[in-house]
């Protein structure tokens, strides 16, 4: 790779250049459309430290990503179309990258820099494919891909579960605060994947209440179909973002830091709603301009130049080996990339820049991008210099163009989508870096009466369980057989107390009487701005089972209640396993 560092005065040996590595912030909303920021046209939206960070550096006017959160990550991460990796869904493991993909933690990690995560990761939850396992020394936040209440919830911090503090996206921006503060005289790589503004819709009064009465624009193409209450509750989450990107800029200042660090800012997918996106055809979730154009800024002052915008098309499968090419490292793999690096359009230069495609996928459908069209997943090519809201199919004006590009998804589709087809992956328990194994109701399957506090698995519960042949069931391989404590963490309802819970693993369980009800309220209700599709929350408390001997190899885990005295067992959030002695030649 090119050392954009090399490049500068004064700089004339490798010690210089060590010295001179700079710090790399990625911040990542969540859910945010291209036209969700002042800069690029909403005239209802503040975001006054976005468009000034735009203004200072680099902007990518077609920059590109995937349909959905956990794709868009993995790309990020690796450099490579997700299919590569595995992910295929949003939850119960179908979020989970490939264990063999060599991550973009790695890669700083592998040339000195500390690391850390502090967000939603949505890549994997159970060791080895939890962040602390990826290359990231630290993490806070949650693993899976949303999380049910934005107030003082339970989180993870490293491999513990803790209480947050406040109103999430200012919780998180805390802690990487903190960590920038404690790695300030060493070369730092934070991630700040935020939760917003992806639904629940919550937002402290402060900033909604200033959305209450504002002019939204209604003149779009879908504004038939928007809920101006979610687009007012989405816009406050974006200026709430906008405030504490600007305290993280803060503080680079204050640390006089900013030379020296990197500070790139995109969004996952396009809007969750149907609001003003410079009327771009579709939202989150469609292979379309809207569901997968993004905004994405860059800063690095002294070497990008303020004010550059960018018209070439870029994707965040291009973020791996351009923040490395500018950061003067290796990848730190042998594995094929890809995206490409942007360094050599973000240091002002006119480079020979060859045309490429970009694909975006989900749910089976395919799209391209070239520099001028979209080839859409009907076989419908629009040219977007001409027609950048895709209304005006033009594949009769241009049918070499329109057949070409037809094939050229056929062929990514039969390189890629194969992958996903064959990935039979279970859930690890015990793996060696991992000190506890949480198995999250997303994960597992419910037999009988037993139901999920909600059709989207992520952040639900499993309830409803009243018969004694109902079960719930995970899909694991233990990676290290011995002896573990098993928690589960439950709630019970007034009159249930004495149902009996066993868990099983092949030949060996272990169970416990339910003596303690605890019955707490349901909770996010009080705080969503409209109704939530997501499941509500509830404090679920950890009762001890014992010790299970867990031998080598994958089965089923199975969670069972034999004595139901009363009208139903317990509503079950998840199951911890803690490993605490080897078993010493135990089966594998």
């Amino acid at each position: 790779m090119a050392l954009l560092l090399g490049l500068a005065a004064g700089c004339s040996s490798p010690e210089s250049e060590e010295a001179r590595r700079p710090n790399v912030l990625v911040l990542l909303a969540d859910d945010q459309g291209w036209g969700d920021l002042g800069v690029n046209g909403n005239t209802a939206v503040r975001t006054p430290r976005l468009d000034s960070l735009a203004r200072q550096g680099a902007v990518f006017e077609h920059f590109y990503v995937q349909p959905v959160c956990s794709p868009t990550r993995a790309e990020l991460l690796t450099g490579r179309y997700h299919p590569r990796g595995g992910v295929h869904g949003t939850s119960a493991g179908a979020e989970r990258l490939d264990l063999d993909e060599h991550t973009i933690g790695e890669t700083f990690r592998q040339a000195g820099y500390a690391t850390g995560v502090f967000g939603k990761w949505h890549n994997g939850s159970q060791y080895p494919y939890h962040p602390g396992a990826r290359g990231f020394d630290a993490f806070y936040g949650f693993t899976s891909g949303h999380w049910g209440h934005y107030f003082g919830w339970t989180l993870e911090r490293g491999a513990a579960l803790v209480e947050g503090s406040g109103y999430l996206p200012d919780d998180l921006t805390d802690r990487a605060l903190s960590f920038i503060e404690a790695h300030r005289d060493e070369p730092f790589f934070a991630y700040v994947p935020y939760n917003t503004p992806h639904s629940p819709m919550q937002v402290p009064d402060r900033f909604f209440d200033r959305y209450a009465e504002a002019d939204l624009q209604r003149d779009h193409r879908y504004a038939g179909r928007e809920n101006p209450t979610k687009t007012r509750a989405a816009l406050a989450m974006a200026e709430n973002l906008d405030q504490n990107v600007g305290r993280l800029l803060d503080r680079l200042d204050a640390l006089d830091l900013t030379r020296e660090t990197i500070v790139l800012y995109f969004s996952d997918n396009g809007p969750n709603g149907w609001r003003w996106n410079a009327n771009l055809r579709g939202r989150k979730g469609s292979t379309d301009e809207g569901g997968v154009r993004v905004p994405m800024i860059v800063r690095w002052p002294g070497q990008i130049a303020p004010g550059t915008e960018r018209s070439r098309i870029a994707g965040a499968v291009d973020l791996l080996p351009t923040l490395a090419d500018l950061a003067g490292i290796p990848v730190g793999t042998d594995t094929t990339l890809d995206g490409r690096s942007l360094a050599p359009l973000l240091r002002g230069k006119d480079p020979e820049w060859p045309d490429r495609h970009l694909f975006a996928h989900w749910n089976g459908e395919v799209s391209v991008r070239t520099p001028r069209f979209r080839l859409d997943h009907d076989g419908r090519l629009y040219d977007l210099t001409e027609d950048p809201q895709q209304r005006t199919n033009v594949a009769d004006q241009h049918p070499a163009v329109a057949e070409r590009l037809r094939d050229t998804v056929a062929a990514w589709t039969a390189e890629m989508l194969p992958e996903l087809e064959q990935k039979d992956r279970p859930f690890p328990v015990g793996h060696p870096d991992g000190p506890v194994t949480r198995l999250p109701a997303r994960d597992g399957r419910a037999h009988g009466t037993i139901e999920r506090s909600n059709r989207f698995p992520n952040s639900s519960f499993f309830r409803h369980w009243t018969s004694p042949q109902d079960s719930i069931t995970w899909d694991v391989e233990v990676v290290t057989p011995g002896r573990y404590r098993a928690t589960v963490y439950y709630t019970m309802a007034e009159g249930n107390a004495g149902a009996e819970l066993a868990l099983r693993f092949r030949g060996h369980s272990t169970r416990r009487t339910v003596t303690t009800v605890h019955d707490p309220p349901l909770v996010g209700k009080a705080r969503d701005r409209i109704p939530r599709q997501e499941s509500y929350v509830k404090d679920f408390r950890p009762l001890d089972l014992g010790t299970l001997r867990l031998e080598g190899g994958r089965d089923p885990l199975v969670l069972r209640a034999p004595e139901i005295p009363g009208r139903a067992a317990v509503d079950v959030r998840w199951v911890e396993l803690r490993r605490v002695e080897d078993a010493g030649g135990a089966g594998s």
